[in-house]
């Protein structure tokens, strides 16, 4: 009976014998010892080949990567056996060169023991460790399909890692993510935990559902007072500083938990309340695990505190302090984004004019000069979004409709490469409001923005676009 490693062979024979070669001489050309080639072809049984060696003779005979890869699974369980060495190789050696149907292939034969979700997890977090997030998810994917321990902290963290992986501007996307994840968030280990909750939060804005951001909020002040009470404790028994497997300082987490509640509250219009949290993070100098990094997130949190401090302010009405803003945002650039969609928030709010701001800060809002991303950070489409809603909502009360309609095409341009559909169906509604009042460029180009919301893609370059036209 011909098997699928007897068909390599065969193949190997067919090709020496078509270039003419003896297996002398095909040895030398392929880097490899006459005696390995004989073993392998003649062998009784025949010896085994390493994915090295048929790469090696492949390229000698003239095929490209990836050649009887597919034959190639049989060779990694000898008598039915897994062979985790030679198969090992072989998945690294298709997640380099994207054979993703023979990884999938070898997993479904691994998973004939689910004993072997141990072997393939390690695997994976090699790979997420050498930075291979994508080449490493078929591999967690696996973890989560054949797990058998639904408790288990590896089905956690297998979880956790392809979340990681899921998350970005896509907003549908990584809403399905979350709902993949929440569950097992709470079977992590605390330090993956501190992180997963951070995520969490930054998507529950983004969603801007703030019942589920100030449960986030809550959750992340339990953690983190739990390990800091606990390392406190170890560092004063043994007064060795403590070294967490997180993603940022310690003093971080503790700082956001308390910024985090705040923003959740300051979105329901509970600003007293507000305060009361911001107050709790403008000044965490005596937390007692700071080194020099932690030091700097100490002075970052105070920044933090004072501007939105100064939001508060102005979302209550109170505009005596707004040169004040104006003049920290010129200190602190990096805060023109968010304070910018605090201002007109607050404008929209209680009827003041900001079109002298509007004016100092167009070239930032309005992306008209090369951003410096030491300067600023990443600039997010959905932070944008959010903005040019209110700015149209701005000038549409300040009867200055060619702005409007502009700002509301930016931001449905915007949500629509997001795929954020409340933030669609809110711009379709302003939009055609205000439609009368629409010029035919702009009415063109909001044509075109929805046939792409039903072709789900987007094929224009929303730079392209001449939104006050």
């Amino acid at each position: 009976m011909i098997t699928n490693t007897t068909t390599i062979r065969l193949e190997i024979e067919k090709g020496i014998r078509q270039k003419g070669h003896s297996l002398s001489s095909f040895g030398k050309l392929a880097g490899i010892n006459r005696g390995i080639i004989s073993g392998i072809l003649n062998g009784n049984p025949p010896k085994s080949i390493s994915i090295r060696q048929l790469d090696l003779m492949a390229q000698a005979l003239g095929h490209p990567e990836g050649w009887m890869y597919e034959y190639y699974v049989d060779e990694c369980f000898i008598n039915e056996k897994a062979d985790w060495r030679r198969i090992k190789a072989f998945l690294l050696r298709c997640t380099e060169i994207g054979r993703y149907d023979c990884i999938q292939a070898v997993l479904d034969r691994l998973m004939e023991d689910l004993s072997n979700t141990v072997s393939v997890f390690g695997l994976a977090e090699e790979l997420y460790e050498e930075g291979k997030v994508k080449e490493s998810l078929p591999f967690y994917e696996c973890v989560i399909e054949n797990e058998k321990h639904q408790h288990s902290e590896r089905l956690a963290i297998a979880h956790y890692r392809v979340f990681r992986a899921s998350i970005g501007e896509n907003t549908e996307q990584s809403l399905r993510a979350v709902i993949r994840f929440e569950p097992y968030r709470n079977r992590l280990p605390e330090n993956m935990m501190l992180d997963a909750l951070l995520q969490l939060g930054n998507i529950y804005y983004n969603f801007q559902d703030w019942n589920l951001l100030q449960n986030c909020a809550d959750e992340l002040q339990s953690l983190v007072k739990t390990v800091y009470k606990s390392e406190s404790e170890k560092f004063k028994n043994t007064g060795i500083f403590p070294v967490l497997n997180t993603e940022r300082e310690l003093v971080v987490y503790y700082g956001q938990g308390y910024l985090i509640k705040a923003t959740a509250l300051e979105h329901l219009g509970r600003y007293e309340e507000a305060k009361n949290f911001i107050l709790k993070y403008a000044d965490l100098s005596d937390f007692q695990l700071l080194n020099d990094k932690g030091l700097q997130e100490v002075d970052k949190f105070k920044l933090y505190a004072n501007a939105n401090l100064n939001n508060l302010e102005l979302l209550m009405g109170n505009t005596k302090g707004l040169d004040d803003y104006v003049n920290f945002i010129q200190e602190n650039p990096k805060e023109t984004l968010p304070s910018m969609l605090i201002i007109v928030n607050s404008a929209n709010k209680h009827h003041f004019n900001i079109d002298h701001i509007i004016d100092q800060f167009h070239d930032i809002i309005y992306q008209k000069v090369a951003i410096d991303r030491n300067v600023y950070p990443v600039i997010t489409s959905s932070r944008l979004m959010v903005l040019y809603h209110q700015l149209s909502i701005y000038y549409f009360h300040n009867n200055e409709y060619n702005k409007g309609i502009a700002d509301i095409l930016r931001s449905l341009a915007l949500a629509v490469k997001v795929v954020n559909k409340n933030r669609i169906l809110d711009c379709i509604s302003l939009f055609e409001h205000f439609k009368p009042y629409a010029s035919s460029g702009q009415k063109k180009i909001y044509e075109t923005i929805l046939k792409e919301v039903n072709n789900n893609e987007k094929s224009y370059d929303i730079s392209s676009l001449n939104f006050s036209d």
